[in-house]
């Protein structure tokens, strides 16, 4: 099982915009990250985002791309300042999946993946990028198998 995750694209400012909506600049930066992703064949059951703007744009982006086979959901448990222990409990299974959110909880959630515990960090995240996680099921330990940053594509 591979686990995608995903800091949404850059935002708008509250003070241009209360929902925080992706800017053009993050948006061109996704549809970047996302053609990439269609590239390498990456393939996903399905995308869950929080319900904030800007994840969810972010996810509709990926999405048109990569066309999960379950669609997009909106998920619980995924805002900046969120517990990651409940959403790592869900993801032990054998789909792909991708998980569009924020920081600091995907830092904090991959720390917690590899190392078993929020307080070290392992990868920093930038606006667009995505983190592939991988499962070494023998073990039941997580490890990085790659990572794409938008400076990169």
């Amino acid at each position: 099982m591979s686990l995608y995750l995903v800091q949404h694209g850059k935002n708008l400012p509250k003070e241009i915009d209360p929902d925080s909506p992706l800017s053009e600049e993050g948006k061109a930066t996704v549809h970047r990250i996302a053609q990439m992703a269609t590239g390498y064949q990456i393939h996903v059951s399905q995308i869950i985002h929080s319900g904030k703007t800007r994840a969810r744009q972010t996810a509709e982006i990926i999405s048109t791309q990569i066309k999960p086979e379950s669609g997009m959901r909106e998920s619980t448990g995924l805002n900046p300042q969120d517990d990651v222990y409940p959403i790592a409990s869900t993801i032990q299974g054998r789909e792909n999946i991708m998980i569009v959110g924020h920081l600091p909880f995907m830092e904090r959630l991959v720390s917690f993946l590899i190392t078993g515990t929020t307080e070290h960090t392992v990868v920093k995240f930038q606006n667009g990028c995505i983190v592939c996680l991988d499962q070494d099921t023998e073990k039941a330990t997580w490890y990085i198998k790659w990572l794409v940053m938008p400076e990169m594509t």
